[in-house]
């Protein structure tokens, strides 16, 4: 279980059960809020970012788990797709960060 923040920077307990079922929502309505979604996206982008780097931290672990029980192969085939989910937590992280800047310009 971790700690995340919704879009109103409220802390939620985030666990993952077998079934990996989400309690929350990952969208939002901006005819909530006039319009300007600015403060719920940084916050909506702020948190799958943390979310996916959470999840590659699992995975990364999953892959030297079957490693250790002599499963190279498909320790090999995680490595690689945490290395392509990188690549796109990268993208997400430079997405939030234009956001930014962006605000601050407005």
């Amino acid at each position: 279980m971790h700690l995340v923040q919704d879009e109103n920077g409220k802390s939620l307990a985030h666990a993952h059960g077998d079934d990996h079922s989400h309690c929350h929502e990952h969208s939002h309505d901006c005819s909530s809020c006039g319009g300007d979604c600015s403060k719920e996206t940084v916050a909506l982008l702020t948190y799958m970012l943390q979310h996916n780097e959470h999840h590659a931290a699992e995975l990364e672990q999953m892959a030297e788990n079957l490693k250790k029980l002599g499963m190279d192969d498909a320790a090999k085939q995680i490595s690689e797709g945490v290395s392509e989910f990188q690549k796109g937590n990268m993208r997400l992280s430079l997405a939030l960060t234009l956001v930014k800047e962006q605000l601050k310009e407005a």
